[in-house]
């Protein structure tokens, strides 16, 4: 399945998993970069010594590529990125902040590197900063997410006319048949998140992953659009920030609600009352957990099923 995502990063398929905070771990990374996709640790969630073993350990588990997803607004990001390049990783996803000033940098040392964003006039000035592809995510997404609520059928077809990089689209693709789709409307691979949180491997915690699995149709919704706008799972901390920003909460207010370590609290300690649940919508079609090979296989096998269905009835 050769194309230009495959090409670019040396992998056997064009699936990407996103590096997801508390949930994208070295054991999640390896196992799908060792199924074919491109695995990624997500580094957000990490001090600098954690992230430097998270590397050194997938490493040891896998002779395939895999990356790194950068924050660019994290405290730390110089240190990052100097161990990422100390520890000779040759993928990098970044997002939330300005990719003109990393990817230069990155570049230069021989790192391939894909940009996050939202809407055209993000990933146009992404494009300016050198980037190698774009990762375009939808409205049904659960953690990097739009103030435009721009659906991901409608931001793909808008990406691919207005550029000409290779385009990655992510938001609500968890299963072959949303892969053919996106690729369809224009992309050349997609990355899951919500899938792989729950999956054996993923490092989100076990209360977390198995209400994902039980989480129905309408049970997310994308708040704190003041902020950060983020997707989540309804629970008693998605209603008090609900009821802050309908009684007009400042900024202010709302930071001092979400407080320090909300998400580490939902998604990796488990407390499913008063911590942050990221999740995508797609959530809803989500019934078991299983390994991360097993998923890359089944999206695999379903979306080579659908193509051959599509050109049958042609």
């Amino acid at each position: 399945m050769e194309n230009r995502i495959t090409s670019l990063f040396g992998i056997k398929y064009p699936l990407i998993q996103a590096g997801m905070i508390w949930c994208s771990g070295w054991e999640l990374a390896a196992a799908v970069s060792n199924a074919g996709g491109l695995g990624l640790i997500g580094a957000g969630s990490m001090y600098p010594d954690v992230l430097r073993e998270h590397i050194r350990k997938c490493k040891a588990a896998t002779n395939k590529p895999f990356g790194v997803n950068l924050p660019l607004l994290y405290p730390d990001i110089e240190k990052h990125v100097q161990i990422i390049i100390e520890e000779g990783v040759k993928i990098v996803f970044s997002s939330a902040g300005n990719p003109k000033t990393w990817t230069s940098i990155l570049k230069e040392k021989g790192i391939k590197v894909v940009h996050v964003v939202a809407n055209v006039k993000f990933a146009q000035k992404a494009v300016d900063a050198g980037v190698d592809a774009i990762v375009a995510e939808g409205f049904e997404a659960g953690g990097h997410n739009g103030r435009e609520e721009t659906t991901t059928m409608v931001l793909i077809p808008m990406m691919k006319n207005a550029i000409r990089i290779p385009i990655i689209a992510a938001g609500g693709i968890a299963s072959g048949r949303q892969m053919v789709a996106a690729i369809a409307l224009g992309a050349d691979a997609v990355q899951i998140g919500s899938r792989f949180v729950a999956s054996k491997e993923s490092s989100a915690h076990e209360n977390f992953k198995q209400t994902v699995v039980k989480t129905n149709e309408g049970e997310t919704q994308l708040t704190m659009k003041q902020l950060v706008p983020v997707r989540l799972i309804k629970n008693k901390f998605f209603n008090e920030v609900q009821d802050a920003e309908l009684h007009g909460a400042s900024i202010e207010e709302l930071k001092n609600l979400l407080g320090r370590g909300r998400a580490k609290k939902g998604m990796f300690e488990g407390d499913l009352e008063e911590g942050e649940l990221e999740i995508g919508q797609v959530s809803a079609m989500i019934r078991e957990i299983k390994s991360a090979s097993e998923i890359v296989v089944e999206i695999m096998k379903e979306y080579l099923a659908v193509k051959e269905e599509l050109c049958r009835n042609t």
